[in-house]
C-alpha cells in the first residue's frame, strides 16, 4: 500500500505538531508521577521510621516498666522473707524459752519425783491416806508460788 499524501500540508503539520505536543505531555506526566511516586516513598519511609521510633520508644518505656516491676516483686520478695525469717527467729526464741521454762520445770518434777522414790514409803491405814494428799496439795501451792501463779 502506498501511503497516502496529505491534501493540506498545514494540517499535517499541525499534525505532527500534536503529536509531538502529546508526546512532551506524556513525558511530563511521567515525570510528574516518578516525583509523586517518589515523594509518597519518602514520606512512607518517614512514616516507617517514626514508627520504628515509636515501637522503639514504646519498647524502652515497656523494658523501663519491666525493670520497675521486677525491682519491685524483688523488693516484696526481699521483705517479704525478712519479715518471715524475723518471724521465725521470734518462734524460735519462744521455743527455746518454752524449752527452758519447760525444762526447769521438768527438773523440778524429776526431783520431787525422785526424793519419794529414794525414801522409803510407808504403808499407812486408810484414814491416813487423805491426810498423806494434803502435803502433795502444799508441794502443788509451793510449786505455783515459785513459777508466781496462784493454785
Amino acid at each position: 500500500m502506498a501511503s497516502r499524501k496529505p491534501k493540506n500540508p498545514e494540517l499535517a503539520a499541525a499534525a505532527g505538531n500534536l503529536a509531538e505536543a502529546a508526546q512532551h505531555v506524556r513525558q511530563a506526566v511521567n515525570q510528574k508521577v516518578d516525583q509523586i511516586e517518589a515523594a509518597v516513598s519518602a514520606e512512607i519511609d518517614k512514616a516507617k521510621q517514626a514508627a520504628k521510633g515509636k515501637r522503639g520508644r514504646a519498647g524502652r518505656r515497656f523494658d523501663a516498666m519491666l525493670k520497675k516491676a521486677e525491682a519491685r516483686l524483688d523488693k516484696a520478695t526481699r521483705k517479704a522473707r525478712k519479715s518471715l525469717q524475723k518471724a521465725v527467729r521470734k518462734a524460735d526464741e519462744k521455743l527455746e524459752a518454752a524449752k527452758k521454762a519447760t525444762g526447769t520445770r521438768l527438773g523440778e518434777l524429776g526431783k520431787a519425783i525422785a526424793a519419794p522414790v529414794k525414801a522409803p514409803v510407808k504403808t499407812a491405814p486408810a484414814k491416813k491416806s487423805a491426810a498423806r494428799n494434803a502435803p502433795a496439795g502444799k508441794a502443788a501451792v509451793k510449786a505455783s508460788a515459785a513459777t508466781g501463779r496462784s493454785a
